[in-house]
């Protein structure tokens, strides 16, 4: 209960920084199309990303397998997405361009949690839920540490 009450902290402490770093992505987003560039990836992944997490963290917080997978199913297709457009190289990192080799490791890494979380909900493993849900938080501000400015 101690670590599900840590990680609901974090949650409430990171929320707002991951919900202005949406608004952020998003003005971005508009000035991009309006210079007739294609939608980034990487962006839409963090949207959806965050409108995950919210719904995750409420449900793990009431011990809810089911939502937590709903959550994690929404999710499909995202890293496929941010996969392809970085293949392609259209996935502009705004810090620390040339660590584009460890922003891919981490993202796959997220990933393979994220699928971890997802196994844990399955079976309603509450303990593991909540120890990989702040796993996954505590990438998330990992990675925004390394690459976002």
């Amino acid at each position: 209960m101690r670590n599900l009450s840590a990680l609901f902290l974090a949650f409430l402490l990171c929320a707002p920084g991951i919900a202005s770093a949406a608004d952020d992505h998003h003005r971005h987003d508009h000035q991009t199309a309006a210079k007739g560039a294609s939608t980034n990836a990487l962006i839409e992944e963090m949207r959806q990303l965050d409108a995950a997490f919210r719904e995750i963290v409420s449900a793990v917080a009431l011990g809810d397998g089911h939502r937590v997978h709903m959550a994690i199913d929404s999710l499909h297709g995202t890293m496929e997405k941010t996969q392809e457009a970085l293949l392609h190289g259209e996935v502009k990192l705004r810090k620390n361009a040339s660590r584009i080799k460890e922003f891919e490791r981490m993202d796959h890494e997220f990933h393979v949690d994220l699928e971890s979380l997802a196994k844990a909900a399955h079976s309603s493993d509450i303990q593991k839920m909540s120890g990989l849900t702040k796993k996954l938080l505590d990438g998330c501000v990992s990675c925004h540490t390394v690459f976002r400015p």
